[in-house]
């Protein structure tokens, strides 16, 4: 089945079985290697993606359900000339150390940012409470969240 919906901003058609995963889509049909498989059942977020500015995961989120909709991507973060406040921020807060689960912690955490500019500590946690780091960079993850809300808040364009 034909299925259009625009990725990162750009309309695209895939012909794929309703039932094949977005991830597989974006992964081996449209060649976004970004957005990962971690563990298939909705357990780690590597795979999270936002569907209309929702996180969604692409693990299990089926294509045929796609039709129209917009998903972004952590390619569609940001352009090759300039990071995302949120990327910034995960650099300089050294947020990350083997980087496997950071895209998906990037999706949640703008959809977050996109919310609520000024979320607490708590309302952080809770918004990427669905992500599991392995390396333990958890308190860098929350610190780099809470500057890019800030970088966000000074003006930087999203």
């Amino acid at each position: 089945m034909a299925i259009t919906f625009a990725v990162n901003g750009v309309a695209r058609q895939v012909d794929v079985p309703d039932t094949v995963s977005l991830l597989e889509v974006l992964r081996n049909h449209l060649g976004l290697m970004g957005t990962r498989y971690g563990c298939g059942l909705e357990q780690c977020g590597c795979c999270m993606v936002l569907v209309d500015d929702q996180p969604s995961y692409a693990c299990t989120r089926e294509a045929g359900t796609l039709e129209g909709r917009r998903i972004t991507t952590i390619e569609g973060l940001s352009t090759p000339a300039k990071l995302h406040p949120l990327q910034q921020a995960f650099l300089e807060e050294q947020a990350g150390q083997c980087g496997y689960c950071l895209s998906g912690i990037l999706i949640s955490a703008k959809a977050l940012l996109d919310r609520n500019p000024n979320p607490t500590r708590a309302e952080i946690v809770a918004a990427l409470d669905k992500h599991l780091c392995r390396c333990g960079a958890h308190q860098r993850i929350l610190r780099a969240v809470e500057r890019a809300a800030g970088l966000l808040r000074d003006g930087r364009p999203a």
